[in-house]
């Protein structure tokens, strides 16, 4: 356990985060930033794999992809002497700042230990610290797949917007299946997810650990002062409920952030682990659950990421999960994850875009223009469980 000093607060954070955060104040002081160029891509894969002793390399087709508003994201084609034929991989990598500070060894270390368990892509390397890409980076396998069905729906920005239309049905069991065994599964060696922190059973280690981890993001980079903010995680401290039984959890898992075989409508890859971590359940359910990532259906019902009603959605991940939603707790991390959405916009993204320390400032700003819906939904989830449940 990290204790951070701070004139308000003492920060419970994760070791591996109290390293990030001192990683990127040091990094912010070099911008502005210079998003890559693709030569300057290739240059630093090319030391990459030298150092990791690859032999004949060669790198075709190195191009930008779209999208991604915290990464930069390159896809290309890799052969070298060991290799038969050439594959495809997926370059993600950290600019100097973004909207959420993350760690690219964690998630290769989690993407690793769950193949075989989910569909995720299979890692080929990680350069925790920008020693040979320049910035942090991790590379893993491109995945065949599409997040919105080609020819039935609209998208915006972060996969926000998309229909699924007749998909729907076809996704929706293997989105409530995916999610129950992420949660059930426990069958990993301590050395394979050595950057992550353990919550203890039975205490709110769970969520004291999350609001730091984000309280630490609003003291390094807010904007001005918010006393709605503050309020909310002064009142989320408050409340923090136990958790009897920590889990793995992804954190982003929504529409957009996954891919399905056109055809079939098969999942084929569960994608941005970014944010994963060991806590209670009921943060992924209310993530999945958020009001951004849904839609209504024609009879006005509320379609969790566009796929299948609330109470439908519970039902199933109870049956699939061996678990009991507790709607209280299901209340707490809804609240929870709205005040991460309002601090993420109002502080990281902007100061991110006003640094000139991001590849895609004007999309971060922007984001940064939602924060007070967030926020109003933040106290309006406060009212709920105030009025139910006190």
């Amino acid at each position: 356990m990290t204790i951070q000093q701070n004139s308000q607060h003492q920060f419970l954070l994760e070791p591996r985060f109290d390293y990030i955060y001192k990683r990127k104040l040091k990094a912010r002081a070099t911008g502005p930033y210079t998003p890559k160029t693709d030569q300057e891509v290739t240059e630093g894969l090319h030391k990459l794999f030298a150092n990791m002793g690859l032999k004949d390399v060669v790198t075709k087709n190195v191009k930008r992809m779209a999208g991604g508003a915290s990464k930069e994201q390159f896809a290309f084609e890799l052969s070298h002497a060991d290799m038969t034929t050439p594959q495809r991989y997926v370059l993600r990598m950290d600019p100097l700042e973004g909207i959420v500070e993350t760690c690219r060894l964690r998630e290769a270390q989690l993407l690793t230990a769950l193949r075989g368990i989910l569909p995720v892509p299979a890692v080929l390397a990680v350069d925790a610290d920008g020693e040979f890409l320049g910035r942090p980076g991790v590379i893993t396998e491109f995945v065949q797949g599409v997040t919105a069905p080609p020819a039935e729906s609209g998208k915006g920005v972060s996969g926000i917007g998309i229909t699924y239309g007749s998909y729907a049905a076809k996704l929706a069991p293997q989105f409530v299946r995916y999610m129950a065994a992420l949660h059930s599964w426990s069958d990993w060696q301590p050395e394979q997810l050595s950057t992550y922190f353990f919550p203890a059973k039975g205490t709110k280690e769970a969520p004291l650990y999350q609001i730091d981890y984000w309280a630490k993001a609003w003291d390094i980079d807010f904007v001005e002062p918010v006393p709605m903010i503050t309020f909310a995680t002064n009142w989320l401290r408050d409340n923090a409920p136990v958790c009897d039984d920590p889990c793995m959890l992804h954190c982003d898992y929504r529409i957009g952030n996954f891919l399905f075989d056109a055809d079939s409508g098969k999942i084929t890859s569960i994608l941005d682990w970014e944010l994963s971590h060991v806590g209670d359940f009921h943060e992924d359910l209310a993530w999945s659950m958020h009001s951004f990532f849904g839609s209504k259906n024609e009879q006005g019902e509320f379609l969790v990421c566009c796929l299948l009603p609330r109470q439908e959605f519970i039902s199933e991940y109870e049956k699939l999960s061996g678990r009991k939603v507790d709607l209280k707790t299901l209340n707490y991390y809804q609240v929870m994850n709205s005040w991460k959405c309002a601090l993420m916009g109002w502080s990281s993204a902007i100061i991110a875009a006003q640094n000139g320390n991001n590849h895609q400032d004007l999309l971060i700003t922007w984001l940064g223009s939602a924060g007070g819906v967030h926020i109003s939904q933040t106290i309006e989830l406060i009212r709920e469980y105030e009025k139910n449940f006190s």
